[in-house]
């Protein structure tokens, strides 16, 4: 087995993270509810246990992490109806707004230009008073 060292060095999940970032123009929840209000549609990223404990975003179309590029790529065999255009206006949360910035560099690069993703997540929103959907605990809770 070989050891030798990759030509380029790593960049460690922060770079990686300021990257993608600089790639996006991420929204602030008061921008992303204009822009909902004009058209743009978020995205829960979340998994399932965090939109039961934490309760969610009214509209928001929830897709897990896993799933992502397959369900907004227009292209894509698994795309949902509501993808059927690869400018469409995406803003992707998740709880604090780090996946989601990686989650919406992905989308972008597979090419859904116009995917963003909300500053914050969706404690962020909540804490700016904003409307969400109560928890709805887990079963036999």
């Amino acid at each position: 087995m070989s050891t030798t060292p990759s030509a380029a060095a790593p960049l460690g999940i922060d770079r990686h993270l300021e990257r993608a970032r600089g790639e996006l123009d991420r929204v602030t929840p008061r921008q992303a509810q204009d822009e909902v209000a004009a058209g743009a549609r978020l995205v829960d990223t979340r998994p399932q246990l965090r939109r039961e404990e934490e309760g969610g975003i009214p509209g928001a179309l929830v897709i897990e992490r896993n799933h992502l590029e397959w369900r907004l790529d227009p292209s894509s065999e698994g795309a949902l109806p509501e993808a059927d255009d690869h400018g469409l206006r995406w803003i992707v949360f998740c709880d604090e707004g780090y996946a989601s910035s990686l989650a919406a560099a992905s989308l972008r690069t597979v090419g859904v230009v116009r995917a963003t993703d909300l500053v914050g997540g969706f404690r962020a929103w909540r804490a700016a008073g904003l409307p969400v959907l109560p928890p709805t605990g887990r079963p036999g809770d």
